[in-house]
């Protein structure tokens, strides 16, 4: 439900203090409700999350969004984009205050030809994200909304933070009545 990479962040961190990167790879401030990346625009920077939880969502040609994750400390945002070549898949935004390493796109191309460690890294991280991808599928065909519902709350709970029902919505695949039919029947069965 919440993405986080505390080791690719570490990494991350260490990279960021050496000589070489200390004023390349810089820490960047995000207020809640700012756009990190936008859905269609050309990748500028390759961003890495400090700390703060950000979602990812999609918007589709009929205006709804979709929400496939939220993402928190240490997950990556823009490399996709870069290696494919290809426009921002989705649209990233603070929910919370958010810290994050801005890598230039210069600096990402140069770790990549250059440092084994960075590309097994990143190859670590983008495996972790197809496994993570393929068993939030099956979660979300294998079991019903109120179950995934409850769990989402609980996130919410353990995080301090307030999701809307509207972004609870588009995570979950479902309209704004479905969730609130849903937390209605979680409500009756707490009583």
């Amino acid at each position: 439900m919440l993405r986080i990479n505390i080791d690719f962040l570490s990494y991350i961190e260490s990279l960021a203090q050496t000589e070489v990167f200390n004023d390349k790879i810089l820490l960047h401030p995000y207020k809640p409700k700012d756009i990190m990346l936008h859905q269609g625009d050309a990748v500028t920077k390759v961003i890495v999350i400090k700390d703060g939880i950000t979602k990812c969502f999609i918007t589709e040609e009929n205006g709804k969004e979709y929400i496939p994750e939220f993402l928190s400390t240490g997950e990556i945002m823009g490399e996709i984009e870069y290696l494919s070549k290809r426009n921002c898949l989705c649209s990233v935004e603070a929910i919370t205050p958010v810290n994050a390493y801005i890598i230039p796109l210069s600096v990402f191309e140069h770790l990549l030809k250059t440092d084994i460690t960075f590309n097994n890294t990143i190859l670590e991280v983008e495996a972790v994200r197809v496994y993570n991808t393929s068993q939030r599928a099956s979660f979300q065909q294998l079991y019903t909304v109120e179950h995934a519902l409850e769990k989402l709350l609980e996130l919410q709970q353990k995080e301090n933070v307030v999701i809307s029902k509207e972004d609870m919505a588009s995570y979950l695949g479902i309209t704004t009545r479905t969730l609130n039919r849903s937390l209605k029947k979680i409500h009756e069965g707490e009583e």
